[in-house]
């Protein structure tokens, strides 16, 4: 499953607040068990916000989250930032360490000659995505300045999306011609900035903060939001034809149903949870989306009766599934 750091989720929701945007856009999170907050979201929710924002709210809103971002919204990486030895170990960590905050991209750092091209390895698949990439991009020039304590700017962006409405907002932002439309996303530096001395260098410090990130990289492949995201593409795949059983999906994974159920109790969820809101985000994406009759949203999510589905969705949503479509 891709996901986004619920820090990183967090500073966009108390931006677009602050920008006059209504509580009740805000996508919703899906809670843990015992009503708990997760430590990341899915990405897809992330963009969302992203597009909810950028129809709502005035041009430049991926921009100016970028440029609030702070070293503590990015958790232990932004405190290995803060005590580096200099401004292009933001992108080296980042290059090693980012996927500790998501996984929906790679970044790379090219030399030549006297600049440094940092390479933002994601497509623009849908309209909350270029609008990320903006705000990524963005965040670079707050975070190098708070580092280095020095004004520096880009020499040159390029992003693969159209441009926004208003193309004077990226020139206010970067300071530097910003072209779009291009094969790669890339933001470059003078190679002579990012070498320069941070303001808080502190190595033995720094040190420990990267033993913890080596530990944290290590196990994020089997991570809880690994297995929920395969545990969900499993149910979505079974669900046309009945609510497959612990045992099928856990053999699936090649886990015994024992192993199963402590995994999802350690990450705070259970499996019949885990269907009733997987049942309930497909059930809600196709009233949303499709023109397919209730009954046949009833089979595609596991009910074999309607009136068992309208019963189910009505106790998810307080509305029926006719009612949820007509307002939404």
């Amino acid at each position: 499953m891709k996901f986004t750091s619920i820090k990183l989720y967090d500073k966009m929701v108390k931006q677009v607040l602050s920008e006059g945007l209504p509580e009740d856009a805000i996508p919703r999170i899906p809670l843990m068990e015992g009503n708990r907050r997760p430590e990341a979201v899915p990405a897809d929710l992330f963009f969302e916000l992203h597009e909810i924002a950028h129809n709502m709210l005035p041009s430049g809103c991926a921009l100016r989250v970028g440029s609030e971002m702070e070293l503590d919204d990015y958790g232990v990486l932004g405190l290995s930032w803060k005590t580096c030895s200099k401004g292009r170990d933001l992108f080296d960590r980042s290059v090693r360490y980012f996927n500790l905050l998501t996984n929906t991209y790679v970044f790379e750092v090219v030399d030549a000659d006297d600049i440094s091209k940092i390479y933002l390895h994601r497509e623009p698949y849908r309209m909350g995505v270029a609008r990320s990439n903006e705000a990524t991009f963005s965040a670079t020039i707050t975070v190098l300045q708070s580092i280095t304590g020095k004004s520096f700017y880009p020499v040159e962006v390029s992003f693969q999306h159209e441009p926004n409405d208003n193309p004077k907002l990226y020139e206010d932002t970067f300071k530097c011609p910003v072209k779009f439309n291009q094969s790669k996303n890339y933001i470059a530096y003078l190679t002579k900035d990012l070498n320069t001395r941070t303001a808080k260098a502190d190595e033995s410090i720094n040190k420990f903060l990267q033993e913890r990130m080596d530990e944290e990289a290590g196990g994020i492949e089997i991570s809880a939001y690994k297995l929920l995201g395969d545990i969900r593409n499993l149910l979505i795949n079974a669900l046309p034809g009945g609510i497959p059983s612990i045992e099928s999906i856990s053999e699936q994974l090649g886990l015994s149903k024992r192993s199963l159920n402590r995994r999802l109790s350690e990450s705070g969820h259970n499996f019949r949870n885990l269907v009733s809101q997987t049942q309930r985000e497909i059930s809600e994406n196709l009233l949303k989306n499709s023109n397919n009759s209730v009954g046949e949203i009833a089979f595609q999510t596991g009910f074999s009766e309607q009136s068992a589905f309208n019963r189910a969705f009505k106790r998810w949503t307080g509305l029926s599934p006719v009612e949820f479509r007509r307002t939404h």
